[in-house]
């Protein structure tokens, strides 16, 4: 797997008007989290996918709307993104599904399947890992249910990438409260519960549950990911808490949080003791463990 991860953008999301189509390639292209070398390498790609001839120097507000989409899809698909899904068993048939699709995109999506339900925070320690073994230098979680805008992507990678932060954390609530169709009591669950985390860990981080996240590939390989203890939401504290630790830069980007329209939340009386009861165990331990050394960039 040696891919990029790339976002579901809206064709054209990122197109200026007043620009050429040669020129907007370049600049969705950037949007897109490549740099010049690697745009230049696709270039005649684009073009050729794109087939508006002479148009591409003109600019776009000349163009029909079929020659805009032409090369807005053009310029969308330069990116291979690379998709791995870790399935537990899961009864809706999510294995099947997938491995219906490897047949057209076999060379990008991935499955990891394993035996039974093993938690959250175990499913997500199995993908990171196969990320690092495959080379990955960014890895994003995100949850697939539409509740995290594919969008946001990019914004996580270009905070990572441009700006040298080394975990991003898409925030509900570093700018006011940003979630949609959720009830008041799971709003104010969540708002407290990070609240909560803050005075207890000295954490200062606003949304300390949140699940929409890009790391590099460093704060994986500096964390000892089989020391990780928390399986459910916790686990979402417990790796902000020990990268925080051991000294990493994180920012958080402020997002719009929309619940699913689909299926059922996990939340459950044990989660939300784990993480009540677990946030103090895990302050408590860090007092008494060294926390590990940080490992630079390569």
């Amino acid at each position: 797997m040696n891919g990029r991860i790339s976002a579901l953008l809206e064709l054209g999301s990122g197109f200026n008007p007043e620009f050429t189509g040669r020129q907007n390639v370049f600049f969705n292209g950037k949007l897109l989290g490549l740099n010049k070398k690697e745009i230049e390498k696709k270039f005649d790609e684009i073009v050729a996918f794109a087939d508006i001839g002479s148009f591409l120097d003109q600019p776009v507000k000349t163009y029909s709307s079929g020659m805009f989409v032409r090369l807005a899809f053009a310029v969308s698909t330069i990116i291979e993104p690379d998709i791995l899904i870790v399935d537990d068993g899961s009864p809706d048939g999510t294995a099947q599904q997938v491995k219906h699709l490897q047949i057209e995109f076999d060379q990008n999506l991935h499955i990891l399947e394993r035996k039974g339900k093993l938690g959250l925070g175990t499913a997500y320690i199995a993908g990171f890992k196969k990320c690092l073994k495959e080379g990955y230098q960014y890895i994003f979680e995100m949850d697939a249910d539409f509740s995290h805008n594919p969008e946001d992507l990019v914004h996580l990678y270009q905070a990572a990438k441009d700006e040298k932060y080394d975990l991003v954390v898409g925030s509900r609530y570093i700018k006011g409260v940003n979630v949609v169709n959720w009830s008041i009591y799971r709003v104010l669950l969540s708002y407290f519960a990070s609240m909560y985390v803050r005075l207890v860990s000295r954490m200062p981080i606003m949304d300390a549950t949140a699940g929409f996240k890009c790391y590099h590939r460093s704060v994986l390989e500096t964390i000892n990911l089989d020391e990780i203890r928390f399986i459910g939401y916790a686990f979402q504290i417990e790796m902000k808490f020990k990268a925080w630790r051991a000294g990493f830069h994180i920012k958080e980007i402020p997002i719009i949080f929309t619940d699913r329209t689909r299926g059922e939340s996990k939340m459950s009386t044990g989660i939300i003791q784990e993480a009540l009861f677990g946030v103090l165990q895990m302050k408590i331990s860090s007092w008494f463990k060294k926390s590990p050394k940080k490992i630079g960039k390569s």
